[in-house]
């Protein structure tokens, strides 16, 4: 049974955040991409925001996969483990 809807579809967590750039690496179960809405929930955080840019490697993307790790910066701090749902 899927987490409360109202959270939307879970989609990835949260491994890394570089917190002098304000950038998370995301984990991602589902693809995801430019201009999606996303949810990150953890601890006392619990913010929207919509996808400007992601990047693997250093290069900037358009679409990310599952599987695929991204960095994207974030506009509050988050932590590991955090949940990353699609809105």
């Amino acid at each position: 049974m899927p987490e409360k809807e109202a959270e939307g579809k879970l989609i990835g967590k949260v491994i890394h955040f570089f917190d002098k750039i304000q950038v998370a690496v995301i984990e991602l179960s589902s693809p995801l991409k430019k201009g999606d809405s996303i949810k990150i929930v953890g601890g006392d955080v619990d913010f929207e925001q919509t996808v400007d840019s992601m990047q693997i490697d250093h290069k900037e993307i358009d679409k990310a996969k599952k599987g695929d790790e991204v960095g994207m910066k974030v506009s509050e701090a988050v932590r590991d483990g955090y949940r990353v749902y699609k809105i």
